[in-house]
């Protein structure tokens, strides 16, 4: 055989081997769930989001996690993410308070053992607490006995400092999911609630103003929203009180999560 010839079938040979390697490879990421960041399509002039993934719809319908409550009703759902503190959760929780706005609260351990006090609050004034992990990691890339401690630790400390015995909702931090996660947190006792109204406001070097935290907020306004806000940001907490006031004005009722009845995806 000439020694091109050769060449040429080894060449062929290692293509082939190449793209065997790759085939198995993909049905191996394909088997074991590749993770979603969980992403819509936001909601312009009172249009409702949807979401994008069909099989990122269908996960959610299958495991009962949240991202609207019932949009044939004018109900807003308020959550904040708490994973550390910056000053301003007083401020919120004063708001919310003087409005008499119910909202969930979902913290991580750090913010558990930094601002005890805060979660005192949060639970005494008639909010949830909601679990957002201890250490804020990517949960699809840990075990399933390694998720149930992260929660189980946050759960265990909440119980401590307020008395509060049951811990139903948890938001995965960064929004990062799969199957597996939706599968052994559900397990695990918890409701995932993801979101419908949100802008980038937990980078704490941009500061916009509160006027741009009402608009990106009141822009997105639709029935059966479930609002994610950080309570890092400054332009939340001197936004909200507007924000609340508009969505009255706009005919929104503020509900809590206990709640929410219907969910739609």
């Amino acid at each position: 055989m000439k020694r091109w010839s050769i060449w040429l079938v080894l060449g062929a040979a290692m293509a082939f081997l190449v793209l065997m390697y790759s085939a198995r490879h993909h049905e191996a990421a394909n088997a074991a769930g590749s993770p979603y960041h969980f992403g819509f399509k936001r909601s312009v002039n009172g249009s409702l989001p949807s979401i994008g993934q069909e099989g990122f719809r269908s996960l959610l319908e299958r495991y009962e996690a949240i991202f609207l409550g019932d949009t044939s009703r004018k109900e807003l759902y308020l959550t904040f993410d708490n994973g550390y503190e910056n000053g301003y959760t007083a401020q919120i929780l004063d708001v919310l308070a003087k409005k008499r706005v119910p909202a969930a609260f979902f913290v991580t351990g750090h913010y558990v053992k930094s601002r005890p006090d805060l979660v005192k609050r949060m639970a005494a004034e008639g909010h949830i607490v909601g679990n957002h992990s201890w250490s804020h990691p990517d949960m699809t890339t840990i075990s399933d006995d390694q998720i149930v401690r992260e929660l189980d630790k946050v759960k265990q400390a909440v119980a401590e400092l307020t008395g509060q015995k049951e811990m139903r909702y948890l938001r995965p931090p960064r929004g990062i999911f799969d199957e597996r996660v939706l599968a052994v947190s559900r397990k695990a006792g918890y409701t995932s609630v993801f979101w419908s109204i949100a802008y980038a406001d937990w980078d704490t070097k941009q500061i916009r103003g509160a006027q741009y935290a009402y608009d990106k907020v009141i822009s997105q306004l639709h029935p059966g929203a479930v609002i994610l806000l950080h309570a890092v940001s400054k332009d939340n907490a001197e936004a909200l009180e507007r924000i609340i006031d508009e969505a009255r004005r706009l005919g929104y009722e503020f509900k809590s999560l206990d709640d929410l009845r219907k969910r739609s995806y």
